[in-house]
């Protein structure tokens, strides 16, 4: 069972629709002791970061995350959550959730696009995933393939953190993380064969971890 983080903050049906056409078992919930239970959770996010960390403040499920990562138990953060992982996001002046060191920042007008052009801002479309490091997440993943993003913020964390870069108006960061904590800017939940092959993979990954305890 994989557990999806529910705190009003957005996509979280379109994420148990993928799982579901996946067959994997699956639960919206907000429950601490269900999330204990899970083999790992997607915290996925849409909207602005204050009011998604303000949800999470209210509710105590900012340290209901921070137990599950601090257990060694897998995450895979998406768009919103993605972003508040990190320290913090200049939308709305907000400090963040501080599990991943970084910082969110924005696009600006001034970037350009690859024929020179102004930036569109939200970036909104399908856009490839360059990784720099090996990532189990995308095992089975043609590189070429494009993924789906909505966003006018984007992760910035510490070197080291970076797994997947993606380029619009600048190369950012489009994956972060590490074994068992991943991040992605894009929405795998909205990707095609690639994204279902991500959460596939995240799957897998929890199964794996879940027989070795």
């Amino acid at each position: 069972m994989l557990a999806i983080l529910e705190y009003k903050a957005g996509n979280q049906t379109s994420v148990r629709r993928a799982l579901d056409h996946l067959e994997i078992p699956n639960i919206i919930t907000a429950d601490s002791e269900k999330i204990a239970e899970a083999k790992g959770l997607i915290f996925p996010g849409v909207g602005a970061a204050g009011s998604a960390m303000d949800e999470l403040l209210a509710t105590g499920l900012d340290q209901v995350i921070k137990d599950h990562v601090a257990a060694d138990k897998p995450l895979l953060g998406i768009c919103v959550g993605c972003q508040i992982l990190l320290d913090y996001s200049v939308e709305n002046d907000t400090e963040a959730l501080g599990i991943v060191p970084g910082e969110c920042v924005m696009f600006q007008p001034t970037m350009k696009d690859e024929s020179g052009d102004p930036i569109r801002i939200p970036h909104m479309g399908w856009n490839k995933v360059n990784l720099v490091k090996d990532c189990v997440l995308f095992d089975g993943v043609d590189p070429d393939s494009e993924f789906y993003f909505v966003h006018s913020y984007f992760p910035n964390p510490k070197e080291k953190y970076v797994i997947g870069t993606t380029r619009y108006g600048l190369t950012f960061c489009s994956v972060h993380g590490g074994p068992g904590l991943w991040a992605t800017q894009f929405h795998p939940e909205k990707s095609g064969r690639p994204g279902l092959q991500v959460l596939k993979n995240f799957y897998r990954y929890c199964q794996e971890e879940a027989r070795a305890e």
